[in-house]
Parts: C-alpha cells; structure tokens; sequence
C-alpha cells in the first residue's frame, strides 16, 4: 500500500481511539482536529486499512461498520441496545480453530466470533426507568 498522509490520519485516530469508531465518528473527530480530510476519503482509507490488515473491520446486526486498531487475536462483544463494542479477550476460550479443523477436516486460517448482549450501561439505564 503506497504510503498517503491522510490515510496515516486514518489509522492514528482509530489506533488512539478504545470505542471502536464508525467512519463518521473518525470523520467527525479528524474534522474536530482541523484535519482537512473529506469523508469519502475517510471511507476509502478505512476500507484499503481493513483490507490490509491494518485494522479490523468490525460488522454489527444493525448501524454501520466499526473499526478497530487493535489487531492482536481478541474477540468482540456487541450492545444490542447501544452499539458499544466492547474487547474481550481470547486466552480463556479453546482453540476453536483447532476443533473446526478436527472435525471437518479443513485448514482453518481464520474465525470471526461476537457476542451479543446488552451492555452493563443500557442494564442500568433500563432498571432506572
């Protein structure tokens, strides 16, 4: 990948960033840090970054991508109510790579699972109320 000044803008502020932002959420903090950058833009680097393995794209059952510049092995649990991605990681789970490829035979090169639930913040919010 040929090296673009804003495309490093685009990695840096995601990389800083712990809340797993959305393209609009990079695109409306490199604004807020007077980066001179459109939101095209932003959406084309995010996808070449992802693309790479630079970040990690992160797809939710409902709103957009979010991205993650943490790229060592972990795993992600999803708010149903507000979005929030939150870490998790994986040393206290099995290989489950191992286990697929033992049971079907196949080379496994890579696995995607999330969790989903209901934040303890949203658990609060509704017990207020």
């Amino acid at each position: 990948m040929i090296y673009s000044k804003k495309r490093e803008l685009v990695l840096d502020y995601v990389r800083a960033a712990c809340t797993h932002p959305t393209a609009d959420e990079v695109y409306a903090g490199l604004r807020a840090g007077d980066a001179d950058v459109s939101l095209a833009t932003v959406y084309r680097n995010l996808n070449q970054l992802a693309e790479n393995g630079a970040l990690r794209r992160i797809t939710t059952l409902s709103g957009p991508d979010r991205f993650d510049g943490n790229i060592t092995p972990h795993l992600h649990a999803i708010c149903t109510c507000c979005g929030r991605v939150i870490d998790v990681p994986r040393a206290p789970l099995p290989d489950l790579c191992s286990i697929a490829s033992a049971h079907t035979g196949m080379v496994i090169t890579g696995m995607t699972l999330v969790f989903h639930g209901i934040c303890n913040a949203c658990s609060a919010n509704n017990k207020a109320h």
